[in-house]
């Protein structure tokens, strides 16, 4: 998929479909955004083989004191911070295959955990700019600092995390009753390692909401962790090693797509677009149009390419923010509304974990609709 999306992109700029300048216009826009996908799942990456992920998981379970209960909303507001801090990816990708592994040390059913990921990973990207690559993306037109996008979102967000964690308990009620083995021990291979993965992590969010831009932080931590392995462990940098941490498939699939989505909006996208998602109020009904347009449009070509596809329908930052919660909760339906929902499969199936298709668009379904809805409702109240 990734390999044709690109190949696609390259076809209508071959073609004249979308000019070389427009071609670069996309590419200067979309270049900050890319630059941090790749410098902060390089951190991720990093942190995770420091075994930062690992101790945070168990840490969970030893405050969970045996209640799986307890033990799932631990991991719950685990991956609403990582989620928060380090992007969507980090939690669906990274988080993942850790709590399964939990789960299964734990002898609790693995479900309920894995959908908490996945689901948190979409619902708690709201907050800050660097919580989605959707959000940096709007940051260009938003013109709001990571203090004032946090202003404007922060509603949002509450009720997106309530109505999530709420349904998952709901939901998974049986499953998560009883009691649970406390794990082991991690074993933690370089201590400085994982202290400095740590403070890079920690120290990520207090430096975009401090101003700096999204990319320079993320690639100021990735700098601070190969520098950080280059001294403690060097075989871990080694050229294919290091090139296996790279989300090479996602900057391919994200170019390609921004691309194909450049040629339709000069081909009629948009005035099809607007006859769905109506006028250009900001008014109730008007911003639940935008938000259900953009949810649609995410679950059927990914959340990147939608959100552009979208933006030129939002005339005010209210609206703006209605299609940020369209494309950052919404796609979990349909598991190619985001490369982080595939490869959040992978990872279960690994794990012995198998979602279908059918399965996942039904659960999705059960979330998407009242979440996005009431989510899109309390941008009202920051207005």
């Amino acid at each position: 998929m990734p390999i044709l999306a690109a190949l696609a992109g390259l076809l209508v700029v071959l073609t004249g479909l979308v000019p070389w300048d427009a071609a670069q216009d996309v590419g200067s826009r979309t270049a900050p955004v890319l630059g941090f996908l790749v410098a902060i799942t390089l951190v991720a990456e990093l942190a995770d083989e420091a075994g930062l992920f690992d101790v945070a998981a168990r840490r969970a379970a030893l405050l969970g004191g045996g209640s799986t209960r307890r033990l799932f909303l631990l991991v719950c507001a685990l991956a609403t911070v990582l989620t928060t801090v380090l992007s969507l990816d980090t939690t669906a990708v990274l988080l993942t295959p850790v709590v399964l592994a939990l789960a299964a040390a734990a002898e609790v059913d693995p479900l309920p955990f894995a959908y908490a990921t996945v689901w948190l990973a979409g619902t708690a990207s709201m907050l800050l700019p660097v919580s989605n690559l959707t959000n940096l993306l709007a940051g260009s037109e938003l013109h709001l600092s990571a203090l004032g996008f946090a202003a404007r979102t922060w509603p949002a967000q509450v009720v997106l995390l309530v109505v999530t964690v709420g349904l998952l308990l709901v939901r998974h009620r049986a499953r998560l009753r009883g009691t649970y083995a406390l794990p082991g021990e991690v074993v933690v291979e370089d201590r400085v390692l994982l202290w400095t993965a740590g403070l890079v992590c920690v120290l990520t969010g207090p430096a975009v909401v401090a101003g700096a831009p999204a990319w320079t932080v993320a690639l100021a931590g990735a700098v601070v962790l190969l520098a950080a392995y280059a001294v403690r462990r060097p075989g871990a940098l080694a050229p294919r090693r290091l090139a296996g941490l790279l989300p090479w498939r996602l900057v391919l699939l994200t170019v390609g797509l921004f691309l194909v989505v450049e040629a339709l909006h000069r081909h009629g996208l948009t005035t099809a677009l607007r006859t769905v998602a109506g006028g250009s109020g900001d008014g109730a009904l008007a911003l639940l149009r935008l938000s259900g347009t953009s949810v649609v449009a995410a679950n059927l070509v990914n959340n990147l390419p939608a959100y552009l596809a979208v933006e030129p329908l939002a005339h005010s930052t209210t609206r703006l923010l209605a299609v940020l919660v369209g494309v950052d909760a919404g796609p979990l339906v349909l598991l190619w509304g985001s490369l982080a929902t595939l490869l959040w499969r992978e990872r279960c199936a690994a794990r012995g974990l198998r979602v279908g298709a059918g399965e996942f668009a039904r659960e999705g379904l059960l979330l998407v609709v009242p979440a996005v809805g009431l989510g899109t409702l309390a941008l009202l109240l920051t207005r």
